[in-house]
């Protein structure tokens, strides 16, 4: 199985609170889930990112886009989360 990928979905401006307004991460997060390299942490990184933005309430977009990045790696969402 490929190694989960960044839950990043490429919009990269860092307002609300300096959450990105894509996926919700900050800077820290994203730097953070770079330096990740067994896929149990980066996988968990994914959940963790989702609860966040449950809390947040404002990136219901983001799992239709990481969805699709998925899918270019044959991968699924039940496989990260």
């Amino acid at each position: 199985m490929p190694k989960t990928p960044s839950p990043c979905i490429d919009v990269c401006k860092f307002k609300r609170e300096g959450h990105c307004i894509g996926c919700s991460m900050t800077k820290a997060q994203k730097s953070l889930f770079k330096g990740l390299k067994k896929d149990a942490h980066r996988a968990g990184f994914v959940r963790m990112l989702t609860a966040q933005q449950a809390q947040l309430g404002k990136y219901r977009h983001w799992q239709a886009a990481y969805r699709k990045k998925l899918a270019k790696r044959k991968m699924h969402l039940s496989d990260v989360l």
